[in-house]
């Protein structure tokens, strides 16, 4: 079984695919309490498709790009469950995700949330092909009057005025993709636009007499 989840933004979501059809899936909005959230949402999926933790044979995992705290909770829990499984893990952009969930008949964006009043985009000409590369910029230098995906248009409708579901990632979209062969598969390491928010002090300055 697959076990898919991504955390790289607001949405903490898991889902469950047995290699025909997800058959279990939890997603919970809360964009502060990514550590609390995953481990019962994972329980809880297990549970309700009355399968063990020693049934999982894969694990994928969005490696965003996203703020940093949230996504490193996926990818460590990831990495961890992997090793211990002996189980292969792979990666797929979060803004992948999103766009897998599209349904347009013209090319979109993917427009998610950044912080810094910044947006992580890319455009798409369909919902599993991916044009452009990942990037991060100020949302009046992405101004777009076409149809985007993701939270962007609802943090920022003066620039991004043709919004599209869905909002945020599903894991099953995620399950979906990497079952299918159609994902772009990356390694499980967080895919950075940006130095991290929170960076370990320098060395203390020496203070002269």
């Amino acid at each position: 079984m697959l076990l898919a989840f991504d955390t790289a933004t607001s949405a903490v979501t898991v889902a469950l695919h047995d290699g025909a059809r997800v058959i279990a899936e939890s997603t919970t909005v809360d964009a502060s309490r990514h550590g609390e959230l995953l481990a019962p949402r994972m329980r809880a999926v297990l549970t309700d498709a009355r399968a063990e933790v020693s049934d999982v044979t894969r694990i994928a995992v969005g490696v965003g790009p996203g703020p940093f705290t949230g996504l490193r909770v996926g990818l460590m829990t990831a990495r961890t469950m992997a090793a211990v499984l002996q189980v292969p893990a792979v990666g797929v952009c979060t803004l992948d995700v999103v766009a897998a969930a599209v349904t347009c008949a013209e090319s979109f964006l993917v427009a998610t949330d950044a912080r810094r009043k910044e947006v992580y985009w890319a455009r798409y000409d369909s919902p599993t092909s991916r044009v452009s590369d990942p990037a991060v910029s100020k949302p009046a230098d992405m101004a777009d009057p076409g149809p985007v995906a993701g939270v962007g248009p609802s943090l920022y409708p003066e620039h991004f005025p043709h919004p599209l579901a869905p909002e945020f990632p599903r894991a099953a979209d995620l399950a979906r993709l990497v079952a299918s062969g159609t994902a772009q598969l990356l390694p499980v390491e967080p895919l950075y636009l940006r130095r991290p928010d929170v960076a370990e002090p320098g060395s203390r300055k020496r203070v002269g007499r």
